[in-house]
């Protein structure tokens, strides 16, 4: 292992916190994933009309940008995934395709991303309960997640009762399997 790679491994950030390589790794994905749900929404706003989907998009684009930025705060630039332009990509078009097709798809696919990211955070806030010494982040993290599960409520409260059909159902498991495995390799890239 080299010099650099043994210094960064447990890096201290912020507040002379050390974080391990796990800790580090799971922040990776949770900044690519920031960056993921910022142009999602970028996507919704440049394709939709609607105003409630565009007032919705308006408000969790905000949200999304302050979890970027509080992300940031614990990881170091030179531990962001190199993938970030595919991230970037991936979620604009995870924003983007639904917007063509109306609200019901824009607000499915919300359901359906922050149904995910809700599972992924509350694996950190099990691990990082265990860390008593990163009590802070594991404060970021229950706050990030407490905004993730409301946009996932407020998504499912907006499509309504309406069946999903066969598409619908198909993209929301494209986005799925995408989320999942964006998650795994931006653990190590």
């Amino acid at each position: 292992m080299s010099i650099h790679k043994q210094l960064m491994s447990s890096l201290e950030y912020p507040i002379g916190k050390k974080l391990s390589a796990n800790v580090l790794a799971d922040l990776r994905t949770d900044h690519a994933g920031e960056v993921g749900a910022v142009y999602i929404y970028k996507g919704v706003l440049l394709v939709s009309r609607d105003r409630g989907v565009r007032d919705f998009a308006e408000r969790h684009f905000e949200t999304e940008q302050s979890h970027l930025l509080r992300i940031k705060e614990w990881l170091p630039p030179d531990h962001y995934s190199r993938l970030l332009p595919l991230w970037k990509l991936a979620g604009f078009l995870t924003g983007a395709l639904p917007a063509l097709f109306g609200p019901k798809a824009v607000y499915a696919t919300i359901e359906t991303v922050e149904t995910f990211v809700d599972q992924h955070y509350e694996e950190q806030v099990q691990a990082l309960q265990t860390q008593p010494e990163l009590v802070e982040l594991l404060q970021t993290v229950l706050d990030c997640q407490a905004d993730e599960i409301h946009h996932r409520d407020e998504a499912a409260d907006a499509r309504g009762t309406l069946k999903v059909g066969f598409l619908l159902r198909l993209w929301c498991a494209v986005v799925a399997f995408g989320s999942r495995n964006a998650v795994s390799i931006c653990r190590y890239i």
